[in-house]
Parts: C-alpha cells; structure tokens; sequence
C-alpha cells in the first residue's frame, strides 16, 4: 500500500476512520517521495512566529524519521509524463485551478500504478477522477 500525504495527516490529527487505522496496522506501507517532498514543503511553509508551529514540526519530523528507507521509493520518469497527462484531463475535465497540487496527487497515482501499490488517501474529490479515467490502479478511498 503507498500513502497519500493527506493520510499522514490525518493520522497526524486523529482524523482517520478506524478502518483506516486498522488497514495500516495490517498491511505493509510504502512510501513515495512525493508525499515526502509535500510533508517537508510544510516545515518550510508554516510560520515560525504562530503557536502550534514548534509542536506541528516537531510531529511532522518525527513521522519523517520514521519512514524506513527501504519502504521509499520515487517513481520514474514514465510516470511522472503521464501524471503530468492525467493531471491535465482532470484540470481540463473539471476547471480546477490549483494544477501543481492536482499534479502531485496524479503523481502519487501513477506512482502506485507503477508499483503495483494500493493507494490510500482521504482526498476524495481527486483520486476519484483519477480512477475513473485510469480504472483498476487499486485506489482505497476514505472520508
């Protein structure tokens, strides 16, 4: 199974569905570092100066370290041209704006397509689209 950046932080948070607690408790994970290039771009982006700062990147640090090297990996520069395709349809298909997020998410898609992962996320909405034009990539939804 390959994580989808918003399952870190919905664990994070206490967020996730005791489903989803489970499936991670059972099943192996892995890690693309695409979530990891989204998970340090916010140790980057949070304000210093705001009070839950220190306690948000301290978690976020900790659930960095604790990704075993061997369960990460990147995907290839196959999948990267078609997530930029799938990324695009979706954009075109649906008038969203935000497109470098909408790339990364169909980045995270192939990335598990590739890999032969299941892809976990609680970002509906996206991988949705991306599963109905690209159907069978093993896509488990959550709210």
């Amino acid at each position: 199974m390959l994580l989808d950046t918003s399952v870190y932080i919905d664990v994070l948070q206490g967020r996730t569905p005791i489903e989803v607690d489970q499936l991670l408790q059972t099943r192996i994970v892995n890690h693309s570092t695409v979530a990891l290039s989204e998970l340090t771009h916010l140790l980057g982006a949070l304000d210093p100066a705001h009070l839950r700062t220190a306690g948000v990147l301290k978690a976020l640090g900790k659930t960095i370290d604790d990704i075993p090297q061997h369960r990460l990996s990147a995907p290839s520069t196959r999948a990267c041209g078609e997530a930029g395709m799938l990324a695009g349809m979706v954009t075109r298909l649906t008038g969203q704006r935000n497109t470098v997020k909408l790339l990364n998410d169909a980045l995270l898609f192939m990335h598990a397509a590739e890999t032969g992962c299941d892809l976990l996320t609680g970002n509906v909405r996206d991988f949705d689209w991306f599963d109905q034009l690209l159907p069978g990539t093993g896509v488990l939804l959550y709210h």
